[in-house]
């Protein structure tokens, strides 16, 4: 019997219902006597009772709520926490965050044997130093990995500087490989651990973002980004790729079926790394479908070559098709994209637990989080490059012409025919994809555009605007079928006039005004874009404005582009 106890703290016995059975004289006296509380949501409707710990704002004050089952009931002790401020954060100024070499790897690898420890040495006192420098405790817990602990004040001046330590170690050079890090900041969570916590997704954002940066994140998955302005890391360490090959593997051994979904309107590097993720599940003789709203005139090509072959029967379902299809075993494999609100059918992914994630698209915020395996690399010219390489490592498994021509069209409309992201990986990729039948005239022929689409595409060039010297802007005025890849086409058509450096294409789809950039590298157009609320690569990103005229939309684009200006200089 809880009344009977001797208990300096609330505790209260309860059922199923959450109503209130039992109860000790602490807690009646902390309610009040004369006040009767039946169920637990009249102190706060946030509990919940599969959370053994929670923190509860109660009266105004913060109790850490402990919760134990025992024979079908629970008990609840209710523990006031002194240290928790108003808004439910233990009152600290530590500042806690992680240091992580991006491309250790790479370098030990290309620098002498002799030569490393003295390198290692240098970066390693180039960090102690900065962070010493500043008051704080710096300490290597792995031969790549630090953490560090800073009085939290100083966060302002470290945001004002832009953490100027990644700059410097990005200058120490072996041969052509220059040394990156990034840092991950965890802040205003509701202790140190959950900073730590913070701080170590922080990092993976950042490796996700290319590397090279730092980012802040704190409660409400709020990010702060820092840096990143350079090409991303390059890797060439092909073990990464054999190893989620062999994931992949297991989770489609141990599924009842698997569900292959992209991005909402596909391009080809979305439909072709999901026909190269449908032929390793066929060979692995489970039931696959892969998702898809619409076939648009940027795919239609290479969705009929699918559909022409029998193995493709029945194979393409819509979102309401996959809901329905959805099993509590079923593996959903999303590519191409990494962010929920961009996926096919969102709603998915909320069925099953069992997700795989592969893309190549820097990280930003939104990302799928309860995913089971993930490939994301942000160095990679396309997730048909990914799915390749993975290829290389299944034997066996044997692709169509239409599905080898589709990783490569993948591949090749991703790099901007091979002008744009690429690495040693990429050609290793197409050479694979060509020795095993790809024809690259078949190829060239799933890009072939209507005349109009030509048509609009040639008035955007010839009514483009050059803005800040180097800058071109345009905007597409008619109607024609698929506006948001033509635009990202038009845009790429700008970037070969002799002077221009950056390109920004508008159109409107509906009620929202779609903006596309392109870059050659001196300006950092995802940074621009995920102002605007979108996001993609250095060299290619996107956006997107809702229930805005295309004037306000425009002049907010310029506004976000001085801003961009002002705090790159």
């Amino acid at each position: 019997m809880i009344d009977g106890m001797v208990l300096s703290f609330p505790c209260i016995k309860v059922n199923n219902d959450l109503d209130i059975l039992e109860s000790n004289h602490a807690f009646k006296t902390w309610v009040g006597e004369e006040k009767e509380i039946k169920n637990v949501l009249e102190l706060s409707n946030d509990y919940d009772v599969l959370k053994h710990n929670q923190r509860l704002l109660i009266n105004d004050k913060f109790y850490d709520v402990y919760t134990n089952a025992v024979n079908n009931c629970f008990y609840l002790e209710f523990i006031e926490n002194p240290y928790i401020n108003v808004k439910g954060q233990v009152d600290s100024n530590i500042l806690v965050g992680f240091v992580l070499i991006d491309n250790y790897a790479e370098v030990e690898e290309n620098v002498e044997e002799t030569r490393l420890p003295h390198l290692m040495a240098i970066i390693e006192r180039k960090i102690n130093d900065y962070f010493n420098n500043m008051g704080g405790i710096v300490r290597k817990f792995e031969k790549d990995k630090y953490i560090f602990v800073l009085n939290k004040d100083l966060l302002p001046e470290l945001k004002e500087t832009k953490f100027p330590i990644v700059e410097q170690i990005s200058k120490i050079e072996i041969g052509n490989i220059p040394v990156t890090l990034s840092i991950g900041i965890g802040i205003n969570g509701t202790s140190i651990n959950e900073d730590m916590e913070f701080a170590r997704g922080a990092l993976d954002l950042a490796l996700g973002r290319g590397g090279n940066q730092t980012v802040i994140k704190e409660a409400d998955d709020k990010y702060q980004y820092f840096g990143g302005d350079g090409n991303e890391v390059i890797k060439n360490s092909r073990v990464r790729a054999r190893v989620k090959a062999y994931g992949l593997i297991e989770l489609i051994l141990s599924a009842s079926d698997v569900i292959v979904m992209g991005h909402k309107n596909p391009d080809l590097d979305s439909l072709g790394a999901a026909a190269g993720i449908y032929s390793i599940v066929r060979f692995y003789d489970k039931k696959c479908n892969i998702v898809l709203q619409k076939v648009t005139s940027s795919i239609k090509a290479l969705y009929d070559r699918l559909v022409s072959d029998e193995k493709y029967d029945g194979v393409f379902i819509t979102p309401e098709q996959a809901l329905a299809k959805v099993k509590r075993r079923t593996l959903v494999i999303v590519v191409d994209t990494h962010r929920v609100m961009l996926c096919e059918c969102p709603e998915l992914l909320d069925k099953t637990s069992r997700i795989v994630v592969f893309d190549h698209h820097r990280k930003t915020s939104g990302a799928i989080e309860n995913y089971s395996l993930t490939y994301h690399e942000a160095y990679a010219s396309s997730t048909s490059e990914m799915v390749t390489e993975m290829l290389m490592y299944i034997k066996g498994v044997r692709l169509s012409r239409a599905e080898i021509e589709g990783l490569l069209a993948g591949i090749t409309v991703d790099t901007k025919n091979f002008a744009f992201k690429t690495g040693i990986k990429t050609f290793e990729a197409a050479a694979f994809l060509k020795k095993n039948g790809a024809d690259t005239i078949s190829v060239r022929r799933l890009f072939k555009s209507s005349f109009d689409a030509y048509m609009a595409k040639t008035e955007i060039v010839r009514t483009a605007e050059i803005i800040f010297d180097n800058m071109a802007i345009s905007e597409l005025d008619r109607e024609v079928e698929n506006p948001s890849v033509l635009i990202a086409q038009a845009a790429d058509e700008l970037l070969s006039i002799d002077g221009i450096e950056v390109s920004y294409v508008l159109c409107k789809v509906g009620n929202r005004i779609c903006i596309s950039a392109r870059s050659l590298g001196k300006v950092n157009v995802q940074k621009l874009m995920e102002k605007l609320g979108g996001g993609g690569h250095q060299a290619g990103a996107a956006a997107q404005l809702e229930n805005v005229s295309m004037e306000d939309a425009r002049e907010l684009l310029e506004n976000k582009i001085e801003e961009y200006i002002e705090e790159t200089n």
